[in-house]
């Protein structure tokens, strides 16, 4: 549905008196804003007015995603703020998570965002909306918010699955009831029968090294017990049992108004030269490779995932974050790779068009880290999935793709890693792109996924679980703002 059809839709209390005011504050990466951007632009065309916090490197994206919407007579605005990296020793102009290249900046940029208090609380004191909807990278948020009796959402850019597994480890560290980090043990209180290794959590979990992460994702974690709810990007048909588990293991309400990024949605554009390309294949015979934004891999797994592809036999579109060097030889590639895939491979470098080549027919599987984006993308698009975890909570993502949902098969990643991802074989990678792409189980994982991709346009219509829960939120938030405008004192609702 295009926005401009949205917009002109009956909207939600519509009446100027009763329009909510939401403010947006995701994380600076491109992977938590895009989703919220996605979200806001949901929430003004169900007539609410929306300002999105953010800082000057996203200014020019942000512009760009409201444009259209701000031209049909949306209200929306983008408020800029200052990331300190002075007080913590990063250099200046250092306002986007990709521009800190090693742990160690990471960790400082985390910090610097730990000192946006300031900033926010001028900003809440001077607008005073009805909500605060904020990064779960921002738990302080909750407590500035609180001040001036605003409710706070933290937004969940992840599945349900993963929520409730990071819970359950918070709450009863199992990880340290089993003698190495390569024993498997069961998530527990958990609605499947699902097992991990310590190997494969999130090292912050395992450890506290006295970094910024351990202390940070504590932090996440308590905060969600005590903020007004959480903002799920994901869909209930997808995940039921895990939808209806988190709320109850938080003793908090918990939206689901996913998947955001389908709403509104224009036809898409076919330019990008690799969709052409595209246009030439037939329907699901090329495998798409890609790990997101922040991933990366060395010049030795570069090789062995080319080799991997070559010896699969598929044809594929590989997105890598190398630019290439005229006159230099590309060590990461094997010899005369690019000779011999011609017309069959086709290599990208930095940024592709990820939702349209998705759409494709022509894709019939995608090799992906298991980035929750990127997941429902996938869902979203019918196209099974070879999953390559790296980081963050993308191991638990894999088991619910994997074991729980059946729609793609694993490549066999072991251990979590910060950046670098874990290194697999050739022979790895050969069998799981196969195993997704061709035979009898290519194809009952296919119909799965095609499956799930009809449920999830249905979520995103009127009477549809997404949309309802969506609706639903706004009553509650209408709901506390009487309950506040009637002087009711904000300890006590929030």
């Amino acid at each position: 549905v295009p926005y401009s059809d949205l917009l002109q839709r009956p909207a939600m209390g519509s009446k100027t008196n009763d329009q909510l005011h939401v403010f947006f504050f995701p994380f600076m990466a491109q992977g938590h804003m895009r989703p919220i951007i996605d979200t806001a632009k949901l929430f003004i065309s169900e007539g609410t007015k929306a300002t999105i916090i953010s800082t000057s490197y996203f200014t020019p994206l942000l512009s760009e995603s409201i444009e259209k919407v701000r031209d049909l007579g949306a209200q929306i605005d983008i408020l800029n703020i200052r990331v300190p990296t002075e007080e913590v020793g990063l250099p200046e102009g250092v306002d986007s998570i990709h521009k800190t290249g090693t742990p160690e900046m990471q960790d400082k940029f985390y910090q610097a965002c730990g000192k946006l208090g300031p900033q926010l609380d001028q900003i809440l004191e001077r607008h005073r909306p009805d909500c605060l909807v904020a990064d779960m990278f921002f738990p302080w948020a909750a407590n500035v918010a609180t001040r001036f009796g605003i409710p706070t959402i933290i937004f969940q850019g992840t599945s349900y699955f993963a929520l409730c597994a990071q819970t359950s480890m918070f709450m009863y560290e199992p990880h340290k009831k089993v003698s190495s980090d390569s024993e498997p043990f069961l998530i527990p209180h958990f609605p499947d029968q699902i097992e991990i290794t310590g190997n494969q959590a999130p090292e912050f979990v395992r450890y506290d090294d006295g970094s910024e992460l351990p202390r940070l994702f504590k932090a996440i974690r308590e905060v969600e017990f005590k903020t007004y709810g959480v903002l799920v990007n994901s869909f209930y048909e997808l995940e039921p049992a895990y939808a209806d588990h988190y709320p109850k293991i938080l003793g908090r309400k918990a939206w689901h108004i996913g998947p955001v990024f389908l709403y509104g949605r224009g036809p898409a554009s076919n330019e990008h030269e690799c969709l052409k390309w595209l246009d030439s294949k037939k329907p699901h015979s090329v495998i798409y490779v890609s790990f997101g934004s922040v991933a990366t891999f060395n010049d030795e797994q570069l090789m062995e995932i080319a080799t991997g592809l070559e010896a699969s036999g598929q044809q594929f579109i590989w997105v890598v974050k190398k630019e290439k060097q005229e006159g230099v030889k590309e060590e990461w590639l094997p010899e005369g790779f690019e000779e011999r895939t011609e017309g069959k491979g086709l290599i990208l470098r930095g940024w592709a068009p990820q939702v349209p080549i998705l759409e494709h027919e022509a894709i019939g599987g995608f090799v992906t880290h298991c980035g929750w984006n990127s997941t429902l993308e996938s869902v979203c698009a019918g196209v099974s999935m070879v999953t390559w975890p790296v980081a963050a909570e993308q191991f638990y993502n894999e088991k619910l793709v994997t074991q729980i949902l059946r729609i793609g098969v694993e490549v066999g990643a072991k251990k979590w890693k910060r950046l670098v991802g874990d290194f697999v074989r050739r022979e790895a990678i050969e069998k799981a792109v196969s195993r997704v792409m061709e035979g009898e189980e290519a194809e009952e994982i296919r119909s799965r996924v095609k499956g799930l991709a009809e449920k999830a346009r249905n979520a995103i219509k009127e009477e549809g679980s997404s949309m309802l829960d969506l609706n639903a939120l706004f009553d509650d938030l209408r709901s506390a703002r009487i309950a506040h405008d009637s002087s009711i004192e904000p300890s006590h609702q929030y």
